[in-house]
């Protein structure tokens, strides 16, 4: 497996990127995960319950969606392993000193925060600070606010 395992090497190097796009978590328990693509979800995660879907605010408010609590995602552009210990727990316990929640997703190649949108310019200097780079300004794109 590829990927970085280092605990001190991923926090060192995971590099916080701010995506300027608000999300919104929702849960359908009708709809089929073929439906649901035609809405671009960034995730789509199987429970018992129904589906899950990470939506754009802009898919989320043409179902009907939108005046649910907004997300901002924060990539970790680290190349962490699926074998990596303790990256998930290091972020969320600095994030949680901070009262910030984190909803953190695994994927193949990264790993990405989801942080309530009126907490993301925070959560980016908490995981700045994490990382000894208090310095670094990665946010992808600009702005973020409900328009």
């Amino acid at each position: 497996m590829s990927g970085e395992t280092d605990l001190n090497t991923l926090i060192a190097q995971m590099r916080p990127m701010l995506d300027p796009v608000p999300y919104v978590f929702c849960t359908f328990a009708t709809k089929s995960m073929t439906e649901l693509a035609l809405c671009e979800p960034i995730g789509l995660f199987a429970e018992t319950e129904g589906l899950t879907a990470l939506l754009p605010v802009e898919q989320a408010r043409g179902l009907g969606l939108a005046e649910a609590e907004w997300f901002r995602r924060i990539t970790l552009t680290v190349h962490s392993s699926l074998d990596a210990v303790g990256l998930t727990a290091a972020v969320a316990a600095a994030l949680a000193d901070r009262g910030i929640p984190a909803n953190v997703v695994a994927a193949y190649f990264h790993d990405h925060v989801f942080v309530p949108e009126e907490r993301a310019e925070e959560a980016m200097s908490v995981l700045r600070h994490l990382a000894g780079d208090d310095q670094d300004a990665s946010v992808i794109g600009s702005g973020g606010g409900r328009t």
